[in-house]
């Protein structure tokens, strides 16, 4: 993020996306900064996305972003009464943000605040939960109520159609009866289930997690050989693609709408049958809503990456930070920590 040249007036700010296909500025007067970010807790944006939720910032009707020649390496998607295309990189699967689709919004952008490289405090300001309804049972909007001694606010619309789906997901069985969890992308090109196995335990990364150019990502573990139908250990399996974000790593993400699905890594794969990935929680179908409480246990009293965190914006590390503690401690009399190999 570099001043403009030309005016003292103007500010440059610089994104991209974890492979640089994509980059892109947004000029802008800095009178109209810091920019309004909110975070989107609807099922689209946790079914599209894979998180708990999204950090967005609108951009005024005037400001668009630049994009000179890398939009091509964009991919956007919509669906029957969507308001808005999502993009994301098709090479890595990084959101880079939505533009309206008609009416007043059309054309206008709204941009994954999480993109944006050396983000300076004076740039963007999270004041907003919204569509908080559409997340029953908890999430980030518990964890985080306040970002230093400001309170964050929420706001749910009145009018949902195209914007957020309030119907529980139907819990599943499978042949035998047994109790499965759905896994579930939003167009429905990555999807499977997977039973309980013995325990199944969750992290939160925060910020520091540059591959995904993602606020806050929730993962669980489990063999993936419980899932099913059975996905092999190629991982190719739908609408997925897999993006090598360092040696041995491998991350994947549904090719049609976005979402990010899965983690894995050589550590993790020392035979077929022992084959271990992440799953990003915000694809999960609980029926008792995103945290799926009945299924997974957060490791509250520990988040991953706080210190590249703290390095983005230390006073929204702090404040998630006890948040999420709080809530564990609520939760469960405590707050679990445990590790997490590999």
């Amino acid at each position: 993020m570099t001043a403009s040249p030309d005016s003292d007036s103007l500010r440059t700010l610089k994104a991209h996306c974890r492979c640089r296909s994509v980059e892109f500025t947004v000029t802008i007067s800095s009178s109209k900064l810091p920019l309004s970010a909110h975070l989107c807790h609807c099922s689209i944006c946790r079914y599209t996305h894979g998180t708990l939720c999204v950090f967005h910032a609108e951009l005024p009707h005037d400001i668009f972003p630049q994009f000179e020649s890398s939009i091509e390496h964009a991919k956007g998607y919509s669906f029957a009464d969507a308001k808005t295309e999502r993009f994301f990189c098709r090479t890595c699967g990084c959101h880079i943000g939505d533009k309206g689709l008609s009416g007043e919004d059309k054309g206008q952008w709204i941009v994954a605040t999480s993109v944006f490289a050396q983000v300076h405090t004076n740039d963007f300001i999270l004041k907003t939960h919204v569509n908080t309804n559409s997340a029953p049972g908890g999430g980030v909007y518990e964890w985080l109520q306040e970002i230093g001694d400001r309170k964050m606010k929420s706001w749910n619309p009145e009018e949902t159609r195209g914007v957020v789906e309030h119907s529980a997901p139907p819990p599943e069985t499978d042949e035998h009866g047994n109790e499965v969890l759905r896994a579930k992308c939003h167009c429905g090109g990555v999807s499977f289930t997977f039973p309980r196995p013995d325990a199944v335990n969750l992290r939160v990364d925060v910020m520091g997690d540059p591959y995904l150019r993602a606020h806050v990502l929730g993962w669980t573990f489990i063999p993936l050989i419980l899932c099913s139908p059975r996905i092999p250990t190629s991982l190719e399996f739908g609408t997925m693609i897999k993006f090598e974000s360092s040696p041995g790593v491998t991350r994947t993400f549904c090719g049609s709408c976005g979402a990010t699905v899965f983690f894995t890594c050589k550590e993790r794969q020392p035979s077929e049958t022992q084959y271990v990935v992440d799953i990003a929680v915000g694809i999960l179908r609980a029926p008792e809503g995103p945290t799926a409480k009945k299924w997974l246990t957060w490791r509250t009293g520990r988040l991953s990456w706080v210190e590249d965190g703290k390095v983005y914006d230390p006073a929204f590390i702090a404040s998630l930070e006890r948040g999420f503690d709080q809530w564990g401690q609520n939760e469960y009399g405590h707050s679990p920590s445990f590790e997490i190999d590999g």
